[in-house]
């Protein structure tokens, strides 16, 4: 798994294997744990991802600049709806990519979030 953080536009990108998108959604879904990335040196990558059972509504997907870490937190309904995202990916099989995006009204995500684009473990555009 990678996680890249573009500052400018508060926005992490995550590219990720099926396997690891499977992983981070059962985390999600459960609301805990912790799982690394691989960063490249000298670089915008974050350390991992850690998931957080909190109160909600909603979740709230935001960077701990210390520890270099994207931090997913909230209740369950909103990890729930997060986690079925993260699974639709890791299960598709074409490229493509989601955007976790918060506005007004958002089902899950609450106000203050980063922007998540969440690629396809078979590339980043739709092959068909």
């Amino acid at each position: 798994m990678r996680l890249v953080c573009d500052p400018p536009f508060t926005e992490v990108t995550l590219m990720a294997s099926a396997a690891e998108l499977s992983r981070l959604a059962g985390a999600v879904a459960n609301g805990e744990g912790l799982l690394s990335s691989t960063a490249s040196p000298g670089g915008n990558d974050l350390a991992g991802v850690e998931v957080k059972s909190a109160s909600g509504p909603g979740i709230l997907i935001h960077l701990d600049p210390e520890r270099q870490i994207l931090v997913i937190s909230g209740d369950c309904a909103g990890r729930a709806g997060l986690a079925d995202n993260l699974l639709s990916m890791a299960s598709a099989e074409d490229g493509g990519h989601l955007h976790v995006d918060y506005f007004p009204g958002h089902f899950y995500l609450a106000e203050g979030s980063l922007s998540l684009v969440v690629s396809s473990p078979h590339g980043g555009m739709p092959t068909r």
